[in-house]
Protein backbone atom coordinates (compact mmCIF):
# COMPACT_ATOMS: atom_id res chain seq x y z
CA UNK A 1 0.00 0.00 0.00
CA UNK A 2 1.27 3.47 -0.82
CA UNK A 3 2.41 5.39 2.21
CA UNK A 4 1.09 8.86 3.10
CA UNK A 5 3.07 11.52 1.28
CA UNK A 6 4.05 9.06 -1.42
CA UNK A 7 4.32 9.36 -5.19
CA UNK A 8 2.91 6.60 -7.39
CA UNK A 9 3.88 6.18 -11.04
CA UNK A 10 1.26 4.36 -13.09
CA UNK A 11 2.77 1.19 -14.53
CA UNK A 12 1.24 1.41 -17.99
CA UNK A 13 3.33 -1.55 -19.22
CA UNK A 14 4.11 0.50 -22.35
CA UNK A 15 6.59 3.08 -21.05
CA UNK A 16 10.26 3.00 -20.12
CA UNK A 17 9.91 4.06 -16.50
CA UNK A 18 13.55 3.83 -15.42
CA UNK A 19 14.50 7.38 -16.47
CA UNK A 20 11.44 8.82 -14.72
CA UNK A 21 12.18 6.89 -11.53
CA UNK A 22 15.82 8.06 -11.64
CA UNK A 23 14.71 11.67 -12.14
CA UNK A 24 12.68 11.55 -8.93
CA UNK A 25 15.51 9.70 -7.20
CA UNK A 26 17.77 12.67 -7.90
CA UNK A 27 15.21 14.76 -5.98
CA UNK A 28 15.38 12.38 -3.02
CA UNK A 29 12.05 10.69 -3.76
CA UNK A 30 11.57 6.97 -4.30
CA UNK A 31 8.30 6.54 -6.23
CA UNK A 32 6.12 3.46 -6.18
CA UNK A 33 5.58 2.00 -9.66
CA UNK A 34 2.20 0.31 -9.61
CA UNK A 35 -0.95 -0.59 -11.51
CA UNK A 36 -2.81 -1.45 -8.31
CA UNK A 37 -5.97 0.71 -7.95
CA UNK A 38 -5.75 0.81 -4.14
CA UNK A 39 -2.14 1.99 -4.23
CA UNK A 40 -2.94 4.66 -6.80
CA UNK A 41 -5.84 5.95 -4.73
CA UNK A 42 -3.74 5.99 -1.55
CA UNK A 43 -0.77 7.89 -3.03
CA UNK A 44 -0.50 11.62 -2.33
CA UNK A 45 0.47 12.27 -5.96
CA UNK A 46 0.23 10.22 -9.15
CA UNK A 47 2.29 10.46 -12.33
CA UNK A 48 1.02 9.05 -15.65
CA UNK A 49 3.90 8.43 -18.08
CA UNK A 50 3.64 7.20 -21.63
CA UNK A 51 5.48 6.41 -24.83
CA UNK A 52 4.17 4.84 -28.01
CA UNK A 53 0.67 5.41 -29.34
CA UNK A 54 -2.51 6.57 -27.67
CA UNK A 55 -4.38 3.50 -28.89
CA UNK A 56 -1.89 1.02 -27.44
CA UNK A 57 -1.67 2.92 -24.16
CA UNK A 58 -5.45 3.12 -23.71
CA UNK A 59 -5.86 -0.56 -24.53
CA UNK A 60 -3.32 -1.42 -21.84
CA UNK A 61 -4.97 0.86 -19.29
CA UNK A 62 -8.30 -0.77 -20.10
CA UNK A 63 -6.80 -4.25 -19.77
CA UNK A 64 -5.54 -3.25 -16.32
CA UNK A 65 -8.93 -1.81 -15.37
CA UNK A 66 -7.48 1.64 -14.74
CA UNK A 67 -9.35 4.29 -16.79
CA UNK A 68 -12.15 4.81 -14.25
CA UNK A 69 -9.67 4.61 -11.38
CA UNK A 70 -7.58 7.40 -12.91
CA UNK A 71 -10.66 9.52 -13.65
CA UNK A 72 -11.73 9.25 -10.01
CA UNK A 73 -8.45 10.44 -8.46
CA UNK A 74 -8.65 13.64 -6.41
CA UNK A 75 -4.96 14.15 -5.60
CA UNK A 76 -2.60 15.98 -8.01
CA UNK A 77 -2.03 13.88 -11.15
CA UNK A 78 0.64 14.72 -13.74
CA UNK A 79 0.71 13.21 -17.23
CA UNK A 80 3.95 13.53 -19.19
CA UNK A 81 4.36 13.32 -22.98
CA UNK A 82 1.85 10.70 -24.17
CA UNK A 83 0.55 10.63 -20.58
CA UNK A 84 -0.56 14.26 -21.02
CA UNK A 85 -2.36 13.40 -24.26
CA UNK A 86 -4.17 10.53 -22.52
CA UNK A 87 -5.74 13.08 -20.16
CA UNK A 88 -7.63 14.69 -23.06
CA UNK A 89 -11.00 13.63 -24.50
CA UNK A 90 -9.61 12.02 -27.64
CA UNK A 91 -6.60 11.67 -29.88
CA UNK A 92 -6.22 11.59 -33.65
CA UNK A 93 -3.38 9.15 -33.11
CA UNK A 94 -4.39 5.50 -33.64
CA UNK A 95 -7.73 6.59 -35.13
CA UNK A 96 -9.52 3.61 -36.66
CA UNK A 97 -12.54 3.50 -38.92
CA UNK A 98 -12.72 7.27 -39.00
CA UNK A 99 -13.06 7.44 -35.22
CA UNK A 100 -10.52 9.15 -32.98
CA UNK A 101 -9.07 7.26 -30.03
CA UNK A 102 -11.13 7.89 -26.90
CA UNK A 103 -8.91 8.93 -23.97
CA UNK A 104 -9.50 9.59 -20.26
CA UNK A 105 -11.40 12.84 -20.79
CA UNK A 106 -10.34 14.57 -17.57
CA UNK A 107 -9.07 17.62 -19.49
CA UNK A 108 -11.51 19.25 -21.89
CA UNK A 109 -9.22 19.29 -24.91
CA UNK A 110 -8.29 17.02 -27.82
CA UNK A 111 -4.97 15.75 -29.17
CA UNK A 112 -4.33 16.46 -32.84
CA UNK A 113 -1.70 15.61 -35.43
CA UNK A 114 0.90 18.39 -35.37
CA UNK A 115 0.97 21.08 -38.05
CA UNK A 116 4.52 22.42 -38.11
CA UNK A 117 4.47 24.71 -41.18
CA UNK A 118 7.00 22.64 -43.08
CA UNK A 119 9.31 21.78 -40.18
CA UNK A 120 10.29 18.14 -39.76
CA UNK A 121 8.05 15.82 -37.76
CA UNK A 122 8.08 14.27 -35.26
CA UNK A 123 9.20 17.28 -33.28
CA UNK A 124 12.44 16.35 -31.51
CA UNK A 125 14.65 18.72 -29.57
CA UNK A 126 14.83 21.65 -27.18
CA UNK A 127 12.29 24.46 -27.29
CA UNK A 128 11.25 27.34 -25.09
CA UNK A 129 8.35 27.39 -22.64
CA UNK A 130 6.11 30.46 -22.77
CA UNK A 131 4.02 30.62 -19.59
CA UNK A 132 0.60 32.17 -20.15
CA UNK A 133 -1.24 31.38 -16.92
CA UNK A 134 0.57 31.55 -13.57
CA UNK A 135 0.64 28.23 -11.73
CA UNK A 136 2.70 26.77 -8.86
CA UNK A 137 3.60 23.95 -11.27
CA UNK A 138 5.44 26.42 -13.50
CA UNK A 139 7.20 28.51 -10.87
CA UNK A 140 10.61 29.55 -12.19
CA UNK A 141 10.05 28.05 -15.65
CA UNK A 142 8.95 30.91 -17.92
CA UNK A 143 11.41 30.99 -20.81
CA UNK A 144 13.05 27.69 -19.85
CA UNK A 145 14.12 25.24 -22.56
CA UNK A 146 12.73 21.71 -22.37
CA UNK A 147 13.07 18.56 -24.47
CA UNK A 148 10.35 17.23 -26.78
CA UNK A 149 9.77 14.06 -28.81
CA UNK A 150 6.26 13.98 -30.31
CA UNK A 151 4.23 14.12 -33.49
CA UNK A 152 0.85 14.90 -31.89
CA UNK A 153 -0.04 17.84 -29.69
CA UNK A 154 -2.91 19.62 -27.95
CA UNK A 155 -3.90 22.97 -29.50
CA UNK A 156 -3.99 25.98 -27.20
CA UNK A 157 -7.20 26.34 -25.23
CA UNK A 158 -8.67 27.26 -21.82
CA UNK A 159 -6.66 24.51 -20.08
CA UNK A 160 -3.32 25.69 -21.50
CA UNK A 161 -0.91 27.01 -18.86
CA UNK A 162 2.14 27.28 -21.13
CA UNK A 163 2.83 26.94 -24.83
CA UNK A 164 5.74 26.18 -27.10
CA UNK A 165 6.04 27.18 -30.74
CA UNK A 166 7.34 24.73 -33.31
CA UNK A 167 6.08 26.00 -36.64
CA UNK A 168 2.81 26.68 -34.82
CA UNK A 169 2.09 27.11 -31.10
CA UNK A 170 0.79 24.16 -29.10
CA UNK A 171 0.04 23.39 -25.44
CA UNK A 172 3.22 22.60 -23.54
CA UNK A 173 1.54 22.38 -20.11
CA UNK A 174 -2.14 21.85 -19.29
CA UNK A 175 -4.19 21.90 -16.11
CA UNK A 176 -7.81 21.22 -15.25
CA UNK A 177 -8.76 20.71 -11.63
CA UNK A 178 -6.26 18.32 -10.04
CA UNK A 179 -5.03 17.03 -13.43
CA UNK A 180 -1.87 18.45 -15.01
CA UNK A 181 0.02 17.59 -18.18
CA UNK A 182 3.44 18.33 -19.64
CA UNK A 183 4.00 17.54 -23.32
CA UNK A 184 7.78 17.56 -22.94
CA UNK A 185 9.95 14.99 -21.14
CA UNK A 186 10.91 16.48 -17.75
CA UNK A 187 13.19 13.53 -17.03
CA UNK A 188 15.24 14.51 -20.11
CA UNK A 189 15.03 18.29 -19.70
CA UNK A 190 17.90 18.94 -17.29
CA UNK A 191 17.46 21.54 -14.52
CA UNK A 192 14.19 22.83 -16.00
CA UNK A 193 12.67 19.36 -15.97
CA UNK A 194 13.87 18.77 -12.43
CA UNK A 195 12.26 22.07 -11.40
CA UNK A 196 8.92 21.01 -12.87
CA UNK A 197 9.02 17.67 -11.03
CA UNK A 198 9.97 19.43 -7.79
CA UNK A 199 7.11 21.89 -8.25
CA UNK A 200 4.73 18.96 -8.77
CA UNK A 201 5.92 17.34 -5.54
CA UNK A 202 5.21 20.60 -3.71
CA UNK A 203 1.70 21.14 -5.09
CA UNK A 204 -1.05 21.32 -2.53
CA UNK A 205 -4.09 19.16 -3.10
CA UNK A 206 -6.81 21.09 -4.89
CA UNK A 207 -4.51 23.76 -6.36
CA UNK A 208 -4.16 24.24 -10.09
Amino acid sequence: MAAPGSLAIVDTRCANLASVVFAFGRLGVQPLVTADPAELRAAERVLLPGVGTAGAAMRELERLGLPQVLRSLRQPVLGICLGMQLLTRESEESAQGGQNQRCLGVVDAATRRMEADGLSLPHMGWNRLEVGQPSPLLAGLDGAYVYYVHGYAVPRGPATLAQTTYGQPFSAVLAQGNFYGAQFHPERSGPAGARLLRNFLELEAGRC
